[in-house]
């Protein structure tokens, strides 16, 4: 099993930034990708960013070159880096952990972007 908890989240202003945390905890020795998704009011579920074991990244196109990710393998805990925020990135972000067998979800954390 594999605990994840996100922080971060927040009200922000239009180009502003926040930094998103997500600690993972339990088997974390099984994990090879952790991702960010996250979910607006009424819209499904969407893949934002993921980073492999050897620190490969990839990011979907509506937030590519606006945030990062990263992660501390010492403190098991994987970072998005939101820059220049927009109104439409309003959602819970979710935290995801991909090991062989299955996946593993966080709670989220609530962004809202004010315009």
């Amino acid at each position: 099993q594999v605990q994840l908890v996100e922080s971060g989240g927040g009200l922000v202003q239009a180009g502003g930034s926040l930094r998103l945390s997500c600690a993972a905890s339990g088997s974390i020795f099984g994990v090879n990708v952790m991702a960010w998704f996250r979910q607006a009011p009424g819209k499904q579920r969407e893949w934002v960013a993921n980073i492999d074991r050897g620190g490969s990244t990839n990011f979907a196109d509506s937030v590519k070159g606006r945030f990062t990710i990263s992660r501390d393998n010492a403190k098991n805990t994987v970072y998005l880096q939101m820059n220049s925020l927009k109104p439409e990135d309003t959602a819970v972000y979710i935290c995801n952990a991909v090991t062989r067998a299955t996946s593993y979800w966080g709670q989220g954390t609530q962004v809202t972007v004010s315009s």
